[in-house]
Order: C-alpha cells, then sequence, then structure tokens
C-alpha cells in the first residue's frame, strides 16, 4: 500500500534534482495480467450492458449528474445554480473518499471484488474513473463556459489579485502579511527532507525553485499547505460590485516572502482526496474505549491513501509524474480543473450577505393536517386523540421538538428515550435532554458516534449529556443505529402512558427544512409496546417474540420485505389486485432486488421512487418489464422512505428510516413501522401517489441505466411536489389512490424527453 513516509540513503549527500527523485522511487506495483478487458472496450460495454444489475458505483454517479442538471437549469438563478455546482462537488469528494476509497481497499490488498456491472476491480476501477473525469468535465465546462459570464451582470467577479486597484491590492497585502503568511509553512522534499504528508481537501501550492545566481543548481520541490480555515477567497466591495479574489492568487502573488533569495521557477496549485472508508473491527472493548478508538481513527484518516488528484492547468509533467509514482495512481486518478479548483468554496459566494435578497426565500411550512396548528398547547393531549402524521419540511418540526421540550418539564414524565444519528448545531433537543435530567427525569440516548463525518459532534455531545446524568449508550459493537425513535413515558394518575414519535429523518432541526422526511406520533399501545421493546432489544438483552407493527433489522427486514413483495405476485397469480409502490434512497440489495424481478414477472405494477443509487434495471424483457423507476431531485432533498403493498385492495403501508441496502438489513439497528390510522395511512398513500405525478423534478431510469427528464406533455399542467405539498388538503388526501383498475400504472402519462 502507498505509503507519505520515505527512508532514503544516509550516504548520499548530493544535491538533489527532481528527475534524481523520480528514478529513486521503488516500483510501483506491478500492472495486472493481461485480461479480456484491456484491449477491449467494448467488452466492458458488453458485460456491462448484459447484466442484470447496475453497479452501484456508476449508479451513484449518475445520481450526481441529476444535481448538476439542476445547476444547468437555465430558470434558476445564478446563486441556486452556483449551489448545486457546490453540492455535486462535495458529493464527489465524498464519493472518493468512501466508494473508491473502498474500492482501492480491494486493490490495495489484493482482495477479489465483482462488481454488480459484472466487472473485476481493475477494469471496473478504469470504468469509474473515466466515467468520473467525464463528469468534472461537465462540471467545468458549465463553470467556464455558462455560469462564469453571467457573475458581472449579477454584480460579482471572480478575479486574480492582479486585477485589483492599487489601494485594494495593497489591503490584500496587508491581510497575507498579517493572517495568511504567519499560518503557511514550506515543506521541502529531497534526499534529506521525507515526502511530507499532504492533507486531504485543502489546497496544495507545489513550489519549484533554484538558488539565485546559480544557474547550474537543479530545482528543488517543496509544498505549501493552505490551511483549511482561511476562506476561500478574498473579498472586495466595490460600490458597484463585489470581487471575489482566490486565496491561492494572494498567496502566488506574495510567496516569495516564503522563498528569499531564490529564484521560483513554477507554482501549481492542486488537491487530494484519500481513502477515508474504515470499520471498526469487532472488539468487547468498554464503551469509553470505543470513543477512544474512533477519535484515533478519525486521525487517521488524513493518512489514507491518496484516490484522487485535482489540479489546475498546465501543471509540469514532472510533477504529475511525482505524484503519481508517489501515491501509487495513473492518469485515471489525475482531475484537471479548468474552472477554480474546489467548487465547494461557491458556498462562500452562495451565502455572500450582498446577495441575500437574490436567494429565493423558503416557503414557510404550514400546520400538519391531522393538528391544524403548528404548536399545540399541551401536546400529549392532542397526541391522545389520535396519531399525528408529520411531512417534513412542508409541516414544521416544532411538534418534536415541543414533545420533548414539554416532556422535559412536565412533572408528570417519568423517563424519555431516544436514538440520535445526527444533531443539529446548538440542538434544541440535546437541549431539552439536558433539563429533564436536570429536572431528575430517567433520559437514555443510543447515541450513534459511528455516523459519518459527524462523530467528533456526536461523541462532544454524547459526552455533553453523560456529564449531566444521562444514562448514554455509544451504538451497539459494529452496528451503525440509524433507526430514528422516542419514547416518553408519563404517570398519568391511573395509569402510564407511553407517547413515541418514529421517523425517517434525524434529530436535527437544521435538516428537518431541508430534508423531505416524515413523522408519526402517536400513543397507541400497539407501537408504544413494540418500541418499548425494541430498546430493551438495543440496550440489552432481549428477544421479543414478535413486533406488531414494527419489522426490525439487522434481524427480520429483509425477510420481512421479501414476504410482503411475494404475497403480492401470489396474489397477481391469483387474479387478485396486486402493486408495490416504493419510496426510499437506495435501491442495492440483491436479494430484495431478485424478488421484485420475480414480482414483476408474476405480473405485478412495480412503482420505484429511488433518489439516489438504484442497481435494479427496469423494463428489461423477461426480468422486469412490470417495473418502473423514477428519481426525484430538485430543491428538497428527498429522505423519507414508504413501502406500499396493494395486497388486494387492502392497502399495507409502512414508513421508517431503511433503505433497500445490505447495510441497512445486515450491518444497522433499523425500524420501519407499519401505519395502523385508516387517515394516517391514506396521507402516505397521497404522498406516493404526489411523487409519481411529478413532472418537474422527476427522472425515469432506462433500461440501459442513463435517466431521461421528465417532462409534462401538452396535456399535463406542471406539478412539482415541492410546491404542492404546501398546498394538499384533506379532500385531496381522500382522493388518492394507487394501481386503481382503470390506471395499473397508478400516475398519468409522462412524456420521456430522451434528449435530455
Amino acid at each position: 500500500m502507498p505509503s507519505d513516509h520515505s527512508s532514503f540513503p544516509q550516504n548520499d549527500r548530493k544535491k538533489s534534482s527532481l528527475s534524481d527523485l523520480f528514478s529513486f522511487f521503488s516500483p510501483a506495483r506491478q500492472e495486472e495480467e493481461e485480461s479480456p478487458f484491456r484491449k477491449n472496450p467494448e467488452k466492458v460495454a458488453q458485460t456491462v450492458a448484459q447484466s442484470d444489475l447496475i453497479s452501484r458505483d456508476l449508479s451513484w454517479l449518475k445520481f450526481n449528474e441529476r444535481v448538476l442538471d439542476q445547476a444547468k437549469n437555465k430558470d434558476r438563478n445564478i446563486f441556486d445554480r452556483l449551489k448545486f455546482l457546490a453540492i455535486t462537488s462535495s458529493n464527489l469528494d465524498e464519493f472518493f473518499t468512501i466508494r473508491v476509497g473502498n474500492l482501492y481497499n480491494y486493490l490495495d490488498y489484493g482482495k477479489q471484488r465483482i462488481d454488480y456491472s459484472g466487472l473485476r476491480e481493475v477494469p471496473f476501477k478504469k470504468l469509474l474513473l473515466t466515467t468520473a473525469q467525464q463528469f468534472v468535465e461537465e462540471q467545468n465546462s458549465l463553470y467556464v463556459d455558462e455560469l462564469s459570464p453571467l457573475f458581472e451582470k449579477h454584480r460579482f467577479r471572480i478575479v486574480q489579485i492582479g486585477e485589483l486597484e492599487p489601494e485594494e491590492s495593497e489591503k490584500a497585502a496587508g491581510f497575507f502579511d498579517r493572517t495568511v503568511y504567519p499560518m503557511l509553512t514550506p515543506m521541502l522534499y529531497d534526499y534529506t527532507h521525507a515526502f511530507p504528508v499532504l492533507l486531504a481537501k485543502v489546497l496544495i501550492l507545489a513550489v519549484t525553485t533554484k538558488a539565485d545566481g546559480n544557474d547550474e543548481e537543479e530545482e528543488k520541490l517543496s509544498f505549501v499547505q493552505l490551511p483549511a480555515n482561511l476562506p476561500r477567497f478574498y473579498v472586495v466591495e466595490r460600490a458597484e460590485e463585489v470581487l471575489f479574489v482566490p486565496i491561492e492568487s494572494i498567496v502566488r502573488s506574495h510567496i516569495r516572502k516564503l522563498y528569499r533569495n531564490v529564484r521560483i521557477s513554477s507554482t501549481t496549485i492542486f488537491r487530494v482526496m484519500r481513502n477515508e472508508d474504515f470499520s471498526l473491527e469487532d472488539s468487547d472493548d468498554i464503551e469509553a474505549d470505543l470513543v477512544d478508538e474512533l477519535r484515533q481513527k478519525i486521525k487517521n484518516r488524513r493518512l489514507g491513501r491518496v484516490v484522487r488528484v485535482e489540479i489546475e492547468e498546465n501543471a509540469g509533467n514532472k510533477l504529475l509524474k511525482l505524484l503519481r509514482k508517489r501515491w501509487e495512481i495513473d492518469e485515471h486518478n489525475i482531475f484537471v480543473n479548468r474552472g477554480l479548483i474546489d467548487y465547494t468554496g461557491l458556498w462562500q459566494i452562495v451565502r455572500f450577505p450582498e446577495f441575500k435578497d437574490q436567494t429565493p426565500p423558503a416557503h414557510p411550512p404550514v400546520p400538519p393536517l391531522g393538528i391544524g396548528r403548528e404548536r399545540a398547547g399541551n401536546i400529549f393531549e392532542v397526541i391522545q386523540e389520535k396519531d399525528i402524521l408529520l411531512h417534513h419540511p412542508y409541516n414544521n418540526f416544532e411538534p418534536v421538538l415541543q414533545l420533548l421540550e414539554q416532556a422535559a418539564e412536565d412533572p408528570k414524565v417519568l423517563s424519555i428515550k431516544l436514538t440520535i444519528y445526527r444533531l443539529a448545531k446548538n440542538s434544541r433537543v440535546t437541549n431539552a435532554l439536558l433539563k429533564a435530567a436536570e429536572n431528575g427525569k430517567h433520559v437514555a440516548v443510543l447515541f450513534e458516534v459511528k455516523a459519518r463525518f459527524d462523530e467528533e459532534n456526536n461523541i462532544r455531545e454524547a459526552q455533553r449529556l453523560q456529564k449531566a446524568g444521562c444514562f448514554i449508550i455509544y451504538g451497539i459493537g459494529l452496528l451503525k443505529t440509524h433507526t430514528k425513535l422516542l419514547l416518553i413515558i408519563r404517570n398519568e394518575g391511573n395509569n402510564v402512558t407511553r407517547y413515541a414519535h418514529m421517523s425517517s429523518g434525524n434529530y436535527n432541526e437544521d435538516t428537518a427544512r431541508l430534508y423531505t422526511d416524515i413523522g408519526l406520533l402517536t400513543s397507541r399501545e400497539e407501537y408504544t409496546r413494540d418500541i418499548s421493546e425494541f430498546f430493551n432489544v438495543i440496550t440489552g438483552h432481549s428477544v421479543p417474540n414478535q413486533y406488531a407493527n414494527l419489522i426490525t433489522a439487522p434481524r427480520h427486514m429483509r425477510d420481512g420485505l421479501i414476504g410482503l413483495i411475494m404475497k403480492e405476485a401470489a396474489n397477481a397469480q391469483a387474479g387478485l389486485p396486486s402493486g408495490i409502490c416504493i419510496k426510499i434512497n437506495s435501491l442495492e440489495d440483491r436479494e430484495v432486488i431478485m424478488k421484485l424481478y420475480e414480482a414483476s414477472q408474476a405480473g405485478v405494477p412495480v412503482r420505484l421512487i429511488v433518489r439516489g443509487i438504484c442497481c435494479l434495471r427496469p423494463g428489461r424483457e423477461g426480468l422486469s418489464e412490470n417495473i418502473e423507476v423514477r428519481s426525484i431531485v430538485g430543491d428538497l432533498l428527498e429522505h423519507s422512505r414508504l413501502y406500499y403493498f396493494h395486497n388486494a385492495n387492502n392497502p399495507i403501508v409502512y414508513g421508517g428510516s431503511a433503505d433497500v441496502m445490505v447495510r441497512s438489513f445486515d450491518r444497522r439497528i433499523e425500524s420501519l413501522f407499519a401505519f395502523v390510522d385508516e387517515d394516517v395511512k391514506q396521507e402516505t398513500i397521497a404522498m406516493l401517489e404526489y411523487n409519481l405525478r411529478d413532472n418537474v423534478n422527476a427522472y425515469v431510469l432506462n433500461e440501459d441505466g442513463s435517466y431521461s427528464k421528465v417532462v409534462p406533455d401538452a396535456e399535463s399542467e406542471r406539478f412539482n411536489i415541492h410546491e404542492e405539498f404546501y398546498k394538499i388538503t384533506m379532500e385531496d388526501v381522500r382522493k388518492a389512490a394507487l394501481f386503481r383498475e382503470n390506471d395499473p400504472a397508478g400516475h398519468p402519462r409522462i412524456h420521456h424527453d430522451l434528449s435530455s
């Protein structure tokens, strides 16, 4: 495996040159043996096309293309388009650190892997990275050719420091001297200096130098890392416009202050991504040790193998050769950026206060249909009356926060139990739990400290709660606790009543404004008994006989869903009405996909709404003719999960936190809950029908793995669910239906724009 640490011959003190360094490296790993794919790209394409499954990673890149399509939308304003471009960049960063990092775990350690596409590790790596290269070129073309020319008319520009007025340049120089210069550390690389550890996700300046007046001396190479806490742009506010100067432009213009009495030959900006995919080993360590182990793994992320280099145009061949050999990568891992290095920096422009009035305001939330108002006087009385379905962000997250905050202060409340995966900054959830503990209530929190990229924040918040007297459980071994459950026990005189909240989303009031999620508030005994039992299972050592309305993982979820799918297949074969409609983030589990294929072959109409990864191949003759897949990508992040089974005109509907993925079924603590209340169930059916009707944010998955944008035909009106859910009424809900006899597809006619 490649390393960032080198040893050098101690007896060789001659002056170094870059060419000497290139020849000094140990040989890279031997190229893999010839395969039928090496010189036959047609064979690769044929293998991928013939597979009954779509590659998870290639499908993910298709998802990011749909996000990029939002940035291409000329109906959006420039700041909205820049926002989506920044999102695609952060998405791609995570893709390389996790998914490409995972692939290199197989390559670097000689493990065998056959992708869903049918390809082995090496040909798949080349296909995947080539596809990623094409995506990055699309990003660059959009930024350079379409977006940049629009900046000036919107009263801002991205400029180099040479374009500033003298007074502005002087202020920029002062910023460099006071703030930037003290933070910079040149790191020389030669025979006496090891190759430095270059951090991921920061801008790095490669600098080649020569001594002044000594033309015979060979060039020396050093690296300057720009600290991550520097702003991406230095801002110059003029009366008529705002100028954004990339931080590297300022550093370059003053780089001589770091290299006195030498001649600078070249400077090149680049950025690296490292493998951050790691798994905790099973351990009997106590919880404190688990937290320490996580902290160590978080630190070690910066040392993961390099999987991507993002570099500016016109980089020298010697530097590129050095980086390839140093990190044992090839040209597929080198991404030349014609625009801006690291488009995530565009967030600074999108969020700049000067442009706040040009950002479309968020639609104010509407009251839940079951309550009719955002905040109830006594939330416990409201929940006692009936089950309440919340649909965020159309409905405010306030009822959930109100429930927690009232529980913290209510003298009748005895106990609060909940699971936490991700929290908001300055979280009202944390504050309510701290208040509850302060008021002497028993507070038990199953805190998932392995939530990717939120580990440090979760550890910090968990320890705050623990110090306040809350009972904290730091996850269950190798399993991630992804289920979202809240249980409150309240002494109401003659009896003790349990109140519950079950959800597809996190207890995070910030993301509740941006993600579409569902939540159920209930005091039904058949729910609260299940949840109480489930908490005993995940915090203790209990094995329940059966849940009334929960399907849980890792034990029963896959089999439970397969049972419901096969029941629809049996109904179809018996001539009974049938149908399956599922809305999820990702569809990847092979066993469930194969059962969906069986259901399709039995005649079951299957309608899937899959936002991101979809490994199922729809519309294939003899396999999946009765399956349609669509993806909703727009202003809001689709995050809710709903599972509908027609059940011979007596629908069964589940909601919850689980996707159809191996990790959801085998490596996570998950739960899906059945909707019992008929009004609530009808609301979920309306949600699914609306998703099938959308002709603004929807894309249809084709048999070949590509996606086509949905556009309304001449007879259809524009239907945007991110607008329509703010208008929905109980009358609309009552009319909703799936798999009507006269419309087995369950949705109106759609025109597929195959040119997109």
